[in-house]
């Protein structure tokens, strides 16, 4: 464990299986120097207990530096649910899930993401308080996933203002990858403004959805690197941005609201030294966790989730117009400063 490539000091990984339900989960702690750690729980079939551990520890750490990039009172976390969305769930599940969570005593609150619904979490609810993007409570306020393709939205125009001259996405081409909740919202945005989409999916009924409403063209999963566009913007799972993808992109700009998009550290090296102006995920997705972090504080404001939503953009300009000055890899300056903040809060 402690030798992990993915470990980076976690403060504490913690192993849940309830025999009864079938529940197998993994809720990873990275840091708790700004405040409880707060991250959503992930379900999906991965093929092996290793490549949960995996996506549990780098979503987690993700979750660190989102929060400090935020500048949210709140540490990084993440949960991950071994299991099949569409075939394993129940309500027994998810209230063995509650009580994993009830038993770490406030150190981590969880929230919805790939796989998992707030229906979901209410079932979560019922077993813990340590729980956000709820339909209903005192400060519920939902599914964050609207809140989140906005500030994609919002940080694709901050890119493409850098790398195009011109904030206007109208006419540009514009590849998404991934079009569910975050994506499907941010298709939405994108085809408002007259940009030119094509989409891909694994869910073959969201493709068609997201193509009725918004004129956007089905592409292949696996073609989605190959489109001669602008922009990719990869809103599904983490990793897509590897050595063997990376080659296949012709675009300018990757903005997009996955988690983790880099297989690896050095494919933001490879991005730069390939032309293209990197959004790090972590800085640009951070919509939907300020909209948790509102709930979490018990007295949620919209007023307020929108006013830390621009500090972020704002944030998000800083990093790339640092990065391109200095010639450097966004996400080198991205991290550089999640980590000084966290350090700063260590220190007290």
């Amino acid at each position: 464990m402690f030798d992990h490539p993915s470990y980076d000091h976690h403060e504490g990984v913690h192993f849940f299986e309830d025999e009864a339900s079938g529940l197998k989960a993994i809720i990873a702690i990275h840091s708790s120097a700004l405040g409880p750690a707060a991250g959503g729980c992930r379900m999906w079939p991965y093929a092996t207990g290793e490549q949960a551990l995996r996506d549990a520890l780098r979503l987690s750490q993700g979750m660190s530096f989102k929060n400090a990039m935020a500048s949210l009172p709140l540490g990084g976390g993440k949960s991950v649910i071994w299991g099949n969305a569409k075939t394993d769930k129940s309500p027994a599940l998810f209230e063995a899930f509650g009580r994993a969570i009830e038993s770490l005593n406030g150190r981590y609150y969880t929230a919805e993401d790939v796989g998992v619904t707030t229906s979901d979490m209410a079932l979560v609810a019922s077993q813990t308080k340590y729980v956000a993007g709820l339909d209903t409570g005192a400060a519920a306020s939902g599914d964050p996933s609207p809140i989140t393709a906005g500030g994609v939205y919002r940080g694709i125009k901050t890119c493409a203002e850098r790398a195009f001259g011109s904030a206007d996405l109208s006419g540009r081409t514009i590849a998404v990858q991934g079009v569910g909740s975050v994506g499907g919202y941010l298709c939405d945005h994108l085809a408002q403004e007259g940009a030119r989409l094509f989409v891909c999916d694994i869910d073959q009924e969201t493709v068609t959805r997201v193509c009725e409403r918004t004129g956007a063209s089905r592409v292949n999963t696996d073609d989605i690197y190959d489109v001669d566009a602008d922009i990719f913007s990869p809103n599904a799972l983490g990793a897509v941005i590897n050595k063997a993808t990376l080659g296949r992109l012709k675009v300018k700009v990757v903005a997009g609201g996955a988690n983790n998009q880099l297989a690896s550290p050095d494919m933001d090296s490879a991005l730069r030294e390939a032309g293209i102006l990197y959004a790090p995920d972590y800085v640009i997705n951070g919509g939907g966790i300020i909209n948790v972090a509102a709930e979490i504080s018990g007295e949620y404001s919209r007023s307020w989730v929108m006013d830390k939503l621009d500090v972020l953009i704002e944030t998000l300009g800083e990093v790339l117009d640092e990065a391109l000055k200095a010639s450097l890899p966004t996400n080198l300056v991205a991290e550089r400063i999640a980590r000084q903040r966290i350090a700063a809060a260590k220190r007290g």
